[in-house]
Order: structure tokens, then C-alpha cells, then sequence
């Protein structure tokens, strides 16, 4: 069962750590446009999610974790650009021929179809956890498709150099499928983790009857 008094400082945590990276790489990232460009797309969902929050649509400790993993993860990769965040040491480690942040960040997207789950179900709008898991992974799936229409209509329409950056591409002509199948494969483990623990509380609920 969630814990209402950890949740609301679990959230207060995440916000005020968000609040001080974003302040802290603000200050000289490597191109401003690129910066303003993916923080334009994370400050939105911060902004969403702290509204709820103050109306009293709040989530459960295990979905504010998940959803600040792919926050922090963009607001660093704003700073750097995708491509130059420094991670080599995690490239050579599995021998990739690229940096591959950028999809360890787009299976991070997929986080969010727990979240997506447990407000559908909690809120009533399914009759059962199996279709608001479905509901869950198909909304990423098509926020994955979405997100890469943005990125190939701001690399035509942009500055060349900013373009290529938040494209992040690195010469890879299937880096959008790759990246939709990251989106995809992160909200299948959300899915997976959400249907354990509603399991899990529907045991704990049934013993104690």
C-alpha cells in the first residue's frame, strides 16, 4: 500500500533535486539552442506533474521514481548534447561503437507507462489492471512516434549544427526505429513491474481479510 507521508516527501525530494541540476546546467552547456530545445520538452512534464500534485492528483512513491529517471537523465542531456554526455566509461564496458545515452534514455520514456497504468486504473476509467497496462504501453508507443517526428521536423527546419544534436542520430539511418523500440521495451518492464506489485497488493489486501 502506498504511504502517503513518503510519497509526498519522496516527490518533494525529486522536485528540489530537479530544481538545483536544471539551475546547475543551465550555466555554459555546450550549445544553448540544443539546451533550450530538450528542456522545452522535460520543463512541460515537470510542470504537469507538480500542478497534479497541488490538486491532489498524486501518484505512488514508485511512480515519481520512475518518472524522474528519464528528467534527469534529459536535463544532463541537454547540457552535454545526447551524443557527448560523458559515458565511455559505460561505452567500453559493452564494447558499443557509439554513445549510446540517448537510448538508456529513451528506455527511460517507457517509465512512464506505469504511471500512465496506475492513474487509468486507480482513477476507474478501466474495469480491470490488464487494460490499463494496454492503455499504458500504446500511449508511449505513440508519444515514441511523436517525439521522433519532432526531432526530424526541428532538424530540417532548425539551425544545421543544433538540428543534427538533438536528432542525435551518429550516423545511424535506423536511429529512430531503435529509439522507438527503447520507448517500447522501457514501458513493457514498467508494465511487467506495475502488474507485480498490483499482484503483490492484492495478496497483502486478501491476507489481511
Amino acid at each position: 500500500m502506498t504511504n502517503p507521508k513518503q510519497t509526498n516527501r519522496v516527490a518533494a525530494v525529486l522536485l528540489g533535486a530537479y530544481v538545483v541540476l536544471f539551475t546547475a546546467l543551465a550555466i555554459h552547456p555546450y550549445d544553448r539552442a540544443v539546451w533550450f530545445t530538450e528542456n522545452m520538452t522535460i520543463l512541460p512534464i515537470v510542470a504537469i506533474l507538480t500542478v497534479m500534485y497541488f490538486r491532489g492528483a498524486r501518484f505512488s512513491t514508485t511512480s515519481y521514481v520512475l518518472m524522474s529517471v528519464l528528467i534527469f537523465l534529459h536535463t544532463i542531456g541537454g547540457h552535454y548534447t545526447f551524443e557527448r554526455v560523458p559515458f565511455d566509461f559505460i561505452k567500453h564496458l559493452f564494447s558499443w561503437e557509439r554513445n549510446n545515452y540517448d537510448r538508456i534514455a529513451h528506455a527511460t520514456v517507457g517509465f512512464y507507462a506505469f504511471a500512465v497504468a496506475e492513474f487509468i486504473e486507480d482513477g476507474g476509467f478501466v474495469k480491470n489492471k490488464w487494460m490499463a497496462v494496454l492503455f499504458g504501453l500504446c500511449a508511449i508507443m505513440a508519444v515514441a512516434a511523436a517525439y521522433e517526428i519532432f526531432e526530424w521536423q526541428y532538424a530540417i527546419l532548425s539551425d544545421p549544427k543544433a538540428g543534427l544534436a538533438v536528432l542525435g542520430s551518429q550516423g545511424d539511418i535506423w536511429d529512430a526505429q531503435k529509439d522507438m523500440l527503447c520507448d517500447t521495451l522501457g514501458g513493457i518492464a514498467a508494465s511487467v513491474l506495475f502488474l507485480m506489485l498490483r499482484r503483490r497488493e492484492g495478496n497483502s489486501q486478501r491476507a489481511q481479510t
